[in-house]
């Protein structure tokens, strides 16, 4: 038997029925898939409301075991020649100014479906010249290759999430590698105009001055925008259970610390998410 868990009074938050979700739904329907849906996004609702949607290329399966993801497991689907306009349509038809970009991880493909993230960037560049392109990828197992096939392409911003502190990696994501994500990050600024960014959970178990600490390495590694966000178990119950529940007030206290480090775009408190609100954080790039 599943059992929930009790959510906080600062996590419970319900929004007006606007009818906006059908009209993001519908676009969808050219083929386009996002890991709103695939992740069992807390803040989809909202987003879609707000005409708001996060891409999800190569297929819904993941070849990797995380504890905390609630997208599919099942055997990777052949990789869609067609993605790519797929995307850019929905796009085009949601009226997108600013696109995120993100897939599962492939292991089992030769560069890990970089290619298919640059011909979406490329894609997206061709069709809507106009609009901002953020991609959030894994770390194709540390293959430089494959990281020079999706920075080439240019997008404006480079995102990789960290997800959770070093202690925690053996549980959380057994298949990654704290220092190989770093590294990645480290590369993407390294190469230059663009915007580089990172996310993590907090809830797993982690103590506070580890999470201070994985801040200053991002830092270093050059990563200028974060979102630090509340772990939520996905309601299948199959994932890591919520250690603790953070309040507003200590993501207050962390986000004024992550100020203060020199991150030029903050997100901290408890429903932000990789690509929560991300068109707002795209307004800011362009004054950074």
């Amino acid at each position: 038997m599943i059992q929930t868990q009790r959510f906080p009074p600062w996590l419970r938050k319900r929004y007006p029925a606007t009818g906006q979700e059908k009209a993001v739904e519908a676009p969808l329907s050219t083929g386009a898939d996002t890991v709103c849906r695939g992740a069992r996004c807390p803040n989809r609702a909202e987003c879609y409301a707000n005409g708001q949607a996060a891409f999800l290329i190569l297929g819904p399966s993941c070849t990797r075991h995380c504890g905390f993801c609630a997208v599919s497991r099942d055997k990777p689907a052949s990789v869609d020649p067609t993605e790519a306009e797929k995307v850019a349509e929905a796009a085009r038809q949601l009226q997108l100014t600013h696109i995120v970009v993100t897939s599962v991880t492939r292991d089992d493909l030769t560069n890990g479906g970089a290619e298919q993230f640059a011909n979406v960037i490329h894609t997206l560049r061709h069709r809507l010249p106009e609009t901002s392109v953020e991609v959030l990828t894994p770390d194709f197992q540390g293959k430089q290759e494959a990281w020079d096939i999706v920075l080439r392409a240019m997008p404006d911003v480079f995102n990789h999430n960290i997800e959770t502190v070093p202690s925690l990696y053996t549980e959380v994501r057994p298949e990654a590698d704290y220092q190989r994500s770093l590294a990645l990050l480290r590369y993407a600024a390294q190469r230059g105009k663009l915007h580089v960014k990172s996310g993590l959970m907090l809830g797993l178990g982690e103590d506070m001055e580890e999470v201070k600490q994985v801040a200053r390495d991002l830092r270093e590694a050059g990563v200028t925008m974060i979102t630090v966000g509340q772990y939520l178990c996905p309601r299948n119950g199959e994932q890591l259970p919520v250690k603790r529940f953070i309040p507003p007030e200590e993501f207050e206290l962390l986000k004024d610390y992550l100020a203060q480090l020199g991150f030029s775009s903050v997100a901290c408190h408890p429903f932000a998410r990789s690509s929560y609100q991300a068109t707002i954080t795209a307004k800011e790039i362009h004054h950074v």
